[in-house]
């Protein structure tokens, strides 16, 4: 089992270079597998958008909340660490053109020697989304698009370069450098808790992060996602299940509940509180409850 750890945005500090780069800090040294953050380019203050992840329709962060942008976070926390993974939960796609975005992603993969993942979704605030310029009717098959263009750029198609031909994006002759340390991309993982987004992952993603669902639900879009993988010709077995949970309240026996309905990684949610050192405690009492291999900083 792979464990992660999600960076607070709700606890206000994750632009604190001192607060966030400890943070950091400490999850490696805790032996934790990835980081992982959060996107939202913009909140709409006072949005109409229904939030599906909490029966507020609400979520929790405030609307004047400092949000990092993800892949800039990421690139600074690979500064101030050496082997801990970076991941965004989740990267809202339509947000992005996919050409500038491969750009952005190869980079961090490559300066930070290949510890990224990315796990993108079609995004839930319809006002968010409008502002970035996209359509929010057509944000699925915007996002799905996004996806193969981020795998022509990253693939190796020199000395000609990549093309693409799509609903929303064209190119011919496309050179994207650096590539992912990876010869197979960036992993992409794919969040949410529909059926459209079990089948984007069997179809085009390397795993799925479902978001606020549990028990016939949750086995319902892995059976989507593995049926999916097989029709399109690839090995359902080869895709990851990442499941959530406090830091605070899961044990070895809940984590082995979690992986006999598949799970592969679990991302743990700490307190999002401001004090660090509160923080720190409960990501070391994790930990240990876990058995994880830690190291000397």
């Amino acid at each position: 089992m792979k464990y992660a750890v999600l960076v607070p945005v709700a606890a206000g500090t994750t632009a604190d270079p001192a607060w966030v780069g400890e943070f950091a800090v400490h999850a490696e040294s805790c032996g934790f597998e990835s980081l992982v953050v959060v996107e939202h380019a913009v909140v709409i203050s006072s949005y109409s958008s229904v939030y599906p992840y909490d029966s507020s329709g609400r979520m929790e962060l405030a609307d004047d909340g400092a949000i990092p942008d993800p892949l800039d976070l990421l690139a600074f926390l690979a500064g101030r660490t050496s082997r801990i993974g970076l991941a965004t939960g989740v990267l809202v796609a339509p947000n992005h053109h996919p050409v500038v975005l491969a750009k952005r992603l190869a980079t961090v993969d490559a300066l930070s020697g290949g510890r990224l993942r990315l796990a993108v979704g079609v995004g839930w605030m319809r006002e968010e989304i409008q502002a970035c310029g996209a359509e929010f009717t057509s944000r699925g098959r915007r996002t799905d698009e996004t996806i193969d263009v981020l795998r022509a750029l990253w693939a190796d198609t020199a000395p000609l370069g990549a093309s693409h031909h799509g609903e929303f994006f064209e190119f011919d002759h496309a050179m994207s450098y650096p590539k992912p340390v990876s010869p197979q991309g960036i992993p992409i993982h794919i969040g949410g808790h529909s059926i459209a987004a079990a089948k984007r992952a069997g179809r085009r993603g390397d795993g799925l992060q479902p978001l606020g669902v549990a028990g016939e639900d949750l086995a319902g879009l892995v059976s989507v996602m593995r049926a999916e993988a097989a029709k399109a010709g690839r090995d359902p077995a080869g895709l990851e299940l990442t499941l959530g949970h406090s830091a605070s309240k899961v044990t070895p026996d809940k984590a082995g509940r979690l992986a006999e309905l598949g799970a592969d990684r679990i991302l743990l949610r700490v307190t999002p509180s401001s004090d660090l050192d509160l923080v720190r405690d409960e990501m070391s009492a994790c930990a240990d409850r876990l058995g994880l291999v830690g190291v000397t900083v």
